[in-house]
């Protein structure tokens, strides 16, 4: 199972999110959508890819910002996780993909281990990120085999 952990402000880490879904069901996998993740209805085993937009001044998504809070300060053991988080951002701003950015980290933190680097999706390069993220999992899709 495949769990997909979504942040998103306008919808757009959902859209990737649902679009991929539908990639690795066609490719024989189980996937569960978190679009409210709690940490606690998510196992703490298995694969997780975590699709974040970054809103503000570097910040989580208001759907999402819960769920992090609660993995920082809190001693969950990620230990049988393996997960990937593509982070959507615009790069003209300093905070370019900021909230991927520590998601990735806090996972890793929390014992999880990457199945990939973190890929940032610029929305001025790539207007449609469920391209780049079509096409970033195509070359990366046997990492998420069970």
């Amino acid at each position: 199972m495949i769990h997909i952990i979504t942040g998103s402000t306008l919808g757009g880490a959902e859209y990737v999110g649902d679009h991929l879904s539908e990639l690795f069901e066609q490719n024989g996998q189980q996937t569960m959508i978190h679009n409210a993740p709690e940490l606690n209805e998510i196992p703490n085993e298995g694969i997780w890819l975590v699709i974040t937009s970054t809103h503000g001044a570097g910040e989580f998504p208001d759907n999402i910002q819960p769920f992090f809070a609660e993995l920082e300060g809190d001693s969950t053991d990620l230990s049988k996780v393996r997960y990937a988080v593509i982070a959507i951002g615009d790069k003209s701003y300093d905070t370019f993909c900021a909230a991927g950015k520590q998601a990735f980290q806090l996972l890793q933190q929390a014992g999880a281990k990457p199945v990939a680097e973190c890929l940032t999706i610029d929305v001025l390069t790539h207007p449609v990120p469920e391209d780049a993220a079509e096409e970033w999992l195509n070359k990366n899709i046997q990492l998420f085999s069970n």
